[in-house]
């Protein structure tokens, strides 16, 4: 029997390849969201944390200096969970781009597959019918034989 070589091999290992290096991409955007996401919530306790002592500023003492830093921490805290609001808006689009990437990296691959497959299933049917002719052929030679010695 013939070895099945696939022409498109090549294509087919370069989409294989494509789609790990865009798996990796997707896990590090995923990473990149995933920290973005901690450093948010690390923010907020410390917004929390801000607004506690405020008014804690606020009942013990009337002392406007104290007060006025306090009001100026939590607005400052405000600001960084804006802007970290917006850095994990970010992550979440990269990681959304890296996952259609990654669909059509995957969708190619499976096409080329499926294609493989396919050669190799027509690849099968003409080594089976070329088996099969010489089999007819060896009947066909083995009666042709047999006759002769009969004759």
């Amino acid at each position: 029997m013939a070895k099945f070589v696939y022409s498109m091999q090549n294509i087919l290992d370069m989409k294989e390849k494509l789609e790990r290096q865009e798996k990796n991409d997707y896990s590090r955007a995923n990473v990149r969201l995933l920290e973005a996401q901690d450093e948010l919530e690390r923010l907020k306790d410390r917004q929390i944390e801000q607004e506690e002592k405020l008014r804690q500023n606020l009942k013990e003492s009337m002392q406007v200096l104290q007060i006025k830093e306090a009001e100026n921490g939590v607005e400052v805290i405000k600001m960084y969970v804006k802007q970290q609001m917006l850095c994990v808006k970010q992550r979440e689009r990269e990681l959304e781009e890296a996952r259609t990437r990654l669909a059509l990296a995957m969708r190619e691959r499976k096409t080329f597959e499926k294609l493989r497959e396919k050669a190799f299933q027509q690849f099968m049917e003409e080594e089976n019918k070329k088996e099969q002719k010489e089999v007819d052929e060896l009947v066909s030679f083995r009666h042709g034989s047999k006759i002769e010695s009969e004759d």
